[in-house]
């Protein structure tokens, strides 16, 4: 058996502690390399070096869906690809989901971003990091058609004693119809629009609701002409105030420095003009321009 004397010893200790520092660091840079854009880069960082984003969205027109051709786009997807082009982004990638599911999914990074045309809320502004308005819109129903049940209004709805709504799942509709007293068990969650219109035209509803331009959209799309929208629809009135929705891109709620260079390009399309040529292809005019109003005008 070999001894060591104590020179030696110290020698070996020292050995083993530089080895055992050269495998940490050695690990450290793997674990490095394989993030895609290096451990502490926020979304936005990864999103530009990448050149793309992932982005949640939940089929509806005309604010996110895949045409005839299964390419991604409406009025929302349209902004943001504008937006983020001018940021060095140029690649977008649609992951379908549940309008419900938007969130979530965020939360969970399945996807980098949410461009739904999903309305603002203080609600939703809990859980997600909103960018400034993009578009402003009213409500909108649609019934059989010469509206048998006479119906003009949310609070139309919830003064019949039988009429029911279908409405997508997570959707600010379901939220109004709660606030105006329609009973929930007359209110009919679905997981898109046209889901709510097959609802309708199977009998198992009496009127679906909507944003105005998504409920045109869904009508013309079906082109049945049994089912008509209500022209002189009363906005309705929550909280002594007529509702009208502001709709936005999320994010999550530590992406501020994406949220803030969003906002940036939003405003720049916006005073150009450009950002009014972009929602108008989609049925939108110059009325639902979101004009000064800003996210925290729209959450107070």
């Amino acid at each position: 058996m070999k001894f060591f004397n104590s020179k030696e010893k110290n020698i070996r200790k020292i050995s083993l502690i530089l080895l055992v520092a050269i495998l940490v660091l050695s690990i450290g840079g793997c674990g490095n390399s394989g993030d895609g854009g290096g451990s502490g880069k926020t979304t936005l960082q990864k999103a530009q070096k990448k050149g793309g984003v992932t982005i949640g969205f939940a089929n509806e027109k005309p604010y996110a869906y895949q045409n005839a051709d299964g390419e991604l786009t409406g009025e929302a997807v349209e902004v943001a690809r504008a937006v983020l082009k001018n940021m060095g982004i140029d690649e977008m990638e649609g992951v379908l989901t549940e309008f419900g599911s938007l969130i979530p999914g965020l939360q969970a990074k399945r996807f980098d971003m949410v461009t739904a045309g999903m309305f603002i809320t203080p609600e939703r502004a809990k859980d997600v990091s909103f960018a400034n308005p993009e578009y402003s819109i009213g409500e909108a129903i649609a019934v059989n058609k010469a509206n048998p049940l006479d119906l003009h209004s949310y609070e139309d709805i919830a003064a019949h004693e039988s009429a029911t709504v279908a409405v997508p799942g997570g959707a600010i509709e379901y939220d109004y119809l709660i606030a105006v007293g329609v009973p929930k068990d007359r209110i009919i969650t679905v997981p898109d629009m046209p889901a709510a219109l097959a609802a309708l035209e199977a009998g198992r509803v009496d009127v679906i609701t909507a944003t105005g331009p998504s409920l045109q959209n869904t009508l013309d799309s079906s082109k049945n002409s049994d089912f008509e929208r209500v022209t002189d629809f009363a906005q309705p009135t929550v909280d002594g105030e007529s509702v009208r929705g502001y709709g936005a891109t999320a994010f999550r709620n530590e992406d501020t420095d994406f949220v803030e260079a969003f906002n940036n390009e939003l405003k720049k399309l916006q005073d150009s003009g450009e950002l009014l040529e972009i929602i108008q292809e989609f049925g939108f005019t110059e009325e639902e321009l979101p004009g000064d109003v800003t996210l925290e005008e729209v959450i107070k």
